[in-house]
């Protein structure tokens, strides 16, 4: 009796659970579609998305170059560290750190730092919006707020992500490039020429489509998450850590999905 009691309030946890995400789903697909129920003005969006491509891009730039030059320097120590012997060739470790760069660390790896930048501000910024009732006056004023509020953010960062992540792909390798000369491991002549050797221009465009899809996940679930906030201070804080948490776990599973698909 106590198993069957037991395994009935799992079945219910289990059911509840599943009604919720879908539920929050389907807010989340109407949210996207209100967006373009009805536009603005063109000059409207393109002053606003001009300031988001300011402050995504630009905003982000110094932890991504940050992050990507020492993402290279460890990559190419760790791959030396295991590959280093008589019967593999040195330009061999240029070759798996560009490629590794190029298709998962680089893509991966800054847009996950990112969804805690960019998603936190997005989110607390509209969500503030939200419990302060500026949003309700937009509406008053008869302006989508939805589509005002959130598309210029996610067209800024459809555009400036991508290119976030062309610049740590670059500078990844720099990065390794560095660690190969400063350590005695390779010169920048071997590490560019197993770079050379391995590459494919197929594996840019992979990365490429890995940082449109991401960047799509973190300006529409961070914006989602701060335009359905409700309360005060304390639930603008937890719709940023929802932001980010529920953003990266997309990203997650959208790296796995993509992989799946087109490798």
């Amino acid at each position: 009796m106590d198993y069957l009691t037991w395994a009935s309030k799992i079945d219910v946890c289990i059911f509840t659970a599943e009604m919720t995400f879908f539920t929050h789903f389907g807010s989340y697909l109407l949210f996207i579609k209100g967006m373009f129920s009805k536009p603005e003005k063109l000059s409207v969006y393109i002053d606003r998305t001009i300031t988001e491509m300011n402050n995504i891009g630009v905003g982000s730039l110094s932890i991504v170059v940050i992050i990507a030059i020492f993402q290279g320097a460890v990559t190419t120590l760790q791959i030396a560290y295991q590959l280093i012997s008589p019967l593999i060739s040195k330009p061999v470790i240029g070759s798996i750190v560009s490629d590794s760069s190029m298709l998962e660390l680089a893509p991966t790896i800054t847009c996950l730092v990112l969804a805690g930048k960019v998603g936190s501000h997005i989110a607390s910024e509209i969500g503030t919006m939200r419990v302060s009732e500026q949003i309700d006056a937009l509406e008053v004023m008869g302006i989508n707020s939805s589509g005002y509020l959130a598309l210029p953010k996610i067209i800024a960062g459809l555009i400036m992500i991508p290119a976030l992540v062309i610049i740590s792909i670059f500078l990844s390798n720099v990065g390794g490039i560095i660690a190969g000369e400063a350590s005695g491991i390779l010169t920048s002549q071997e590490y560019l020429q197993g770079a050379r050797e391995s590459f494919l221009p197929y594996n840019l465009f992979f990365a490429l489509v890995k940082a449109v899809t991401y960047a799509f996940i973190i300006t529409t679930v961070s914006s989602f998450q701060g335009y359905t906030t409700n309360g005060g201070a304390l639930e603008v804080g937890a719709s940023s850590t929802k932001a980010v948490v529920y953003s990266a776990v997309a990203i997650l599973f959208s790296d796995y999905l993509l992989a799946q698909l087109m490798l």
